[in-house]
């Protein structure tokens, strides 16, 4: 896909060819574009606060973005990693995941109290409600997103801010889709003697027998107090996804559109 460059006007952080710039594609949606010095790369786009690519050094794609994917807003995109805010699922009255995945984000000028970032390629995104989105759903909110791009690693820090008056309570999800080669020969590891809500059994809960999860039939559950670190291990492309996180606990895992969803600080690294 073309893309065209122009001038940033936002302090983007340049350390050792660590590289950010904001581009507008052929489709005239805004991304940034994340780079770092051994070859890797990210695409965000800001429509969604979206990460839609992530690229290891080798230009080999690790997240999996539909070819039927629209980037037609208010379509949401299918791939990459989704945010699923203030709504995950159908657990809500809202629509089905939340609204932040097709609502234009910006530039976070001001990311504060995070940390600057070092050593790594980084974006800083913000989301606020619309007028119509406190119509749907009467909550004033600042919900901020950290994407960081390291060597063989990609952070992704969430963060909700409650401006309102009274509290509010919300779900929240990375919608993660990871590129894996046949689904048969992968396996994921660390869900192990968990509880799960199985999607396909009217929501029944159950607990986890085996080692490993392995896929021969349609899988959709909800694991409830999951480890800070699951292992991803695709046999056939020999590479190994290593998710961790760090704050909500639980974690879904669902084959039919091939995604993994880890939450709510997603770093993923890639061993080979």
């Amino acid at each position: 896909m073309a893309t065209m460059g122009f001038k940033l006007k936002v302090p983007f952080p340049r350390r050792d060819k660590m590289m950010v710039d904001l581009v507008k594609d052929s489709s005239g949606l805004e991304k940034v574009i994340l780079t770092e010095p051994r070859g890797s790369s990210a695409q965000v786009l800001l429509y969604g606060g979206q990460v839609i690519s992530w690229k290891n050094e080798r230009g080999e794609e690790l997240l999996f973005l539909s070819n039927k994917a629209l980037f037609k807003p208010p379509k949401a995109i299918r791939g990459g990693i989704p945010i699923c805010f203030p709504q995950f699922g159908s657990f809500g009255s809202l629509e089905q995941n939340g609204f932040a995945r097709n609502r234009l984000w910006a530039i976070d000028t001001c990311p504060s109290p995070l940390p600057a970032a070092n050593n790594v390629s980084t974006v800083d995104l913000i989301l606020t409600p619309t007028e119509e989105d406190l119509k749907m759903w009467s909550r004033s909110f600042e919900l901020r997103l950290r994407v960081s791009l390291g060597p063989g690693k990609l952070t992704l820090i969430p963060r909700v801010r409650n401006v309102d008056t009274k509290p509010f309570s919300f779900t929240f999800a990375l919608h993660t889709y990871l590129s894996v080669s046949d689904i048969s020969e992968v396996r994921v590891e660390g869900l192990e003697t968990l509880d799960y809500f199985d999607n396909l059994h009217q929501k029944e809960r159950f607990t986890e027998q085996a080692d490993a999860i392995t896929f021969d039939d349609e899988v959709d559950r909800v694991y409830l107090s999951t480890p800070t670190k699951i292992a991803v291990i695709d046999h056939e492309k020999k590479r190994t996804f290593e998710l961790r996180k760090e704050g909500l606990p639980d974690a879904e895992e669902e084959w039919k559109k091939m995604k993994f969803l880890f939450i709510p600080r997603l770093s993923t690294e890639r061993r080979n």
